[in-house]
């Protein structure tokens, strides 16, 4: 058995995968609100007590975890949430002797290689290079960015903490708006807007005089409510909103193409995209990726697609803890 866990500030799901013929299939999954508990080894537990029935006689062999943070030395500290993330720990608690933290983003690239091609949404096809870099990208909680390079047998991911970089204003509104947010934050980051508190802040930029129900709950997230209306039209600051945000993000995602120059493909991945995924594929997405001047040929030929499987980076993780096995069995071969 491996076990899984996709780590975010908002929830954590964790799940246990049968191996057969390098194929893994999921057993048993639970999702965690992740503030319910003060440290991360708190669910590592208690998943391990809903989970025993379906261990029996088949012992976890190794374990994966995406954590939304920087991974240094096997140690985590998460982003958004109080925690710290130890690979010698969670050994300790688990009994399993092959633990490997990765970042989020890290997981999810893990993944592309292992879903089916109707989990993905293509927005772009492009002209893909064989072997070329790839970019990848997620909204949610935070904004995550990760780099995949191929090594002559496979993606290798390098992780990144772009997210948090500085934002580019690219329209004479997009620049109001970071003049707005400097009254707010010392620094305006990518991930303040392509993120779900994001959507909040665009709409009070665009409207501050209209409130939604969600406003006045300081416990309540906005996003839902506005992205709702957004897409259904039935508010105009609503859809105006989604307009900003959706030209923003595809901006940066293009940004990330052209950095890294990710002729291998971008994709775009976390619950954000998927929950907007009609208006992701209305032609706004791809029209700011694509807007850089002088590269716009260039970008139009790299291929753009949605991971539409939420379950992306538990699958990753799963299957990087996989590969760790089956390199230490090499190894003990030899």
């Amino acid at each position: 058995m491996i076990l899984a866990g996709d780590v975010g500030g908002t929830k954590c799901n964790l799940a246990l995968f049968a191996e057969k013929n390098g194929t893994l299939t999921c057993v048993f999954r639970k999702r965690f609100a992740s503030k319910e508990f003060a440290q991360f080894d708190l669910i590592v537990k208690e998943f391990s007590r809903l989970a025993a029935p379906h261990l029996a006689s088949d012992p976890v062999v190794a374990a994966g975890f995406g954590v939304a943070g920087p991974v240094i030395d096997n140690h985590v500290r998460a982003t958004n949430l109080p925690w710290t993330v130890d690979a010698r720990t969670l050994a300790s608690e688990l009994g399993v002797a092959k633990i490997v933290l990765m970042n989020d983003l890290g997981a999810t690239g893990h993944s592309i290689e292992h879903l089916p091609a109707e989990e993905f949404c293509v927005l772009n096809p492009g002209k893909p290079e064989p072997g070329g870099t790839r970019a990848l990208l997620a909204a949610g909680t935070g904004l995550g960015q990760s780099i995949l390079v191929w090594d002559g047998a496979r993606y290798r991911i390098v992780p990144s903490e772009g997210g948090h970089s500085d934002f580019a204003p690219h329209t004479e509104q997009q620049i109001e708006l970071l003049r707005f947010m400097r009254r707010r934050y010392p620094q305006v980051s990518w991930e303040l807007i392509l993120s779900g508190r994001g959507f909040r802040t665009l709409h009070e930029f665009l409207a501050p005089e209209v409130k939604h129900a969600s406003f006045e709950d300081p416990d309540a997230d906005p996003a839902p409510e506005i992205t709702q209306k957004g897409l259904a039209k039935t508010c105009p600051v609503c859809v105006e909103t989604l307009d900003l945000w959706t030209a923003i993000y595809g901006a940066e995602a293009g940004n990330l193409a052209l950095k890294v120059l990710a002729l291998g493909g971008v994709y775009v991945a976390g619950g954000i995209a998927v929950k907007i995924i009609e208006k992701i594929k209305d032609g706004s997405f791809f029209r700011s990726f694509r807007d850089k001047w002088h590269f716009e040929n260039l970008l139009a030929n790299i291929p753009v697609s949605v991971v539409l499987n939420e379950s992306a980076p538990l699958l990753g993780a799963a299957y990087e803890a996989l590969a760790a096995v089956e390199k230490q069995q090499a190894w003990n071969a030899r």
